[in-house]
């Protein structure tokens, strides 16, 4: 496996599996293609025989100077539980680092318990909520109406 920064021609591959990824969900809108112009220092695809099998989308805070943050991470289905999705954590952890910046942060759906647990695998703290859905702790709204979501930091 090859991991590599991304560019922006990665989003014409990646744009249209995201959704197929997801299980069909509608996620392709949260992955604009700003993020393969704009973050390609911070942000990796993982590659095996040249096919994209993974990738995170990550930044340097721009006005937390002390915090980084991961706005997408994905593995083609058939190739998790490979340590793929570990792979890029720790590579945009490694970039963080460098950058001196000591606090990860991430959020995810409440609905997808699969990222919920994978983040508390990961050694992300679940930030404390406004509400509980399941047990776990959550930010109502907090990408507007409706849409709360489970904030982790590291």
């Amino acid at each position: 496996m090859h991991i590599r920064f991304v560019n922006g021609s990665d989003f014409y591959s990646l744009a249209p599996l995201i959704n197929e990824w997801w299980g069909g969900r509608d996620m392709a809108a949260m992955l604009p293609k700003l993020f393969f112009d704009h973050f390609t220092n911070t942000s990796f695809v993982a590659e095996i025989k040249g096919e994209i099998v993974g990738f995170l989308i990550g930044f340097l805070s721009p006005s937390k100077a002390n915090e980084a943050y991961i706005h997408f991470i994905g593995v083609y289905p058939q190739y998790r539980n490979q340590q793929i999705g570990k792979l890029l954590y720790k590579r945009f952890f490694t970039v963080a680092k460098q950058h001196n910046r000591q606090i990860v942060r991430c959020v995810t759906s409440p609905v997808n318990k699969t990222s919920i647990a994978y983040h508390k695998k990961m050694g992300f703290d679940i930030e404390e909520g406004n509400k509980q859905i399941d047990g776990v702790d959550v930010t109502t709204n907090y990408d507007g109406k409706g849409q709360d979501r489970v904030c982790f930091v590291k």
